[in-house]
């Protein structure tokens, strides 16, 4: 399995909160610096503007710095998904991961299959994998229905069980029910802790390994169900909360959150 970072890695260091926000080529060089080896620009809308030009430049920064790239967006409406497979042309990608819903499609089962039949074979014919991820707006076991019920080899799922756990979905059962089906995964350690006064819980990020993510046994879990786990790459991704003394302390702990999931990804091999 390759190890690499997401654009939520870097997800303050981007935002508007930031004096100068990060450029997709200043994410990759960063990736590349911290030892990763895969880069998924997820959920980036900048890109979906980029030229013919732009992408080839952002293709040969990759090549450059030794990365493989990875897409990210969210819908299943074929002329969306089609738009991505695109951008995977131009950009050498061969995973793109997806999500069911987006603002204003919210697809039942029935629905997503139908849609998702009109556009996956066209990632067939191109040699893209489409990952749809765990989250907690669909069901784990309705969004089985529909990567069975569209039944290709490049449709899978992309495993991330830390975004179930807000439908009262245990991370163990997530990964135990899609192991089968992986093609891609988000690593994220996640924990509650307790708000003020005891009044209820914060759930959010922590330092991978300092969380509830059972991180060996969600790998044991997936190598045991796929022969071709050793394809399959990981993400680092995070959840961490804005820190109160602003932008400055905030994008340390970010670089350096992404440097520990790194070195411990490392350190597993």
């Amino acid at each position: 399995m390759a190890y690499g970072i997401s654009t939520y890695a870097y997800f303050w260091r981007f935002s508007e909160r930031a004096p100068r926000p990060m450029t997709l080529p200043e994410m990759l060089r960063d990736t590349a610096e911290l030892g990763g080896q895969v880069f998924q620009i997820c959920d980036y809308a900048p890109v979906e503007s980029y030229d013919a030009a732009q992408l080839a430049d952002v293709k040969a920064t990759a090549a450059d710095l030794g990365l493989t790239l990875e897409l990210g967006t969210r819908g299943v409406r074929p002329a969306h998904l089609l738009k991505y497979l695109d951008l995977a042309r131009q950009l050498d990608v061969t995973l793109v991961r997806s999500m069911l819903n987006t603002a204003d499609h919210r697809p039942d089962t029935t629905e997503a299959v139908a849609l998702l039949k009109e556009s996956v074979p066209r990632f067939e014919d191109a040699g893209v994998t489409l990952g749809l991820e765990t989250y907690e707006q669909v069901s784990t076991d309705d969004l089985l229905a529909v990567v069975r019920g569209v039944d290709s080899e490049r449709l899978g799922v992309v495993l991330d069980p830390g975004n179930s756990v807000a439908r009262l979905e245990r991370p163990v059962d997530v990964v135990a029910a899609t192991a089968p089906h992986v093609v891609n995964i988000h690593v994220k350690d996640f924990a509650f802790t307790r708000r003020d006064g005891w009044v209820g819980f914060t759930y959010a990020g922590c330092p991978l390994g300092e969380g509830l993510l059972d991180y060996d046994a969600m790998i044991a879990a997936v190598r045991a169900a796929r022969p071709d786990a050793d394809g399959i790459n990981q993400i680092v991704e995070h959840w961490l909360p804005w820190q109160d003394e602003g932008f400055d302390a905030t994008a340390r702990l970010e670089h350096q959150w992404t440097q520990h999931s790194i070195n411990t990804l490392l350190r597993s091999e």
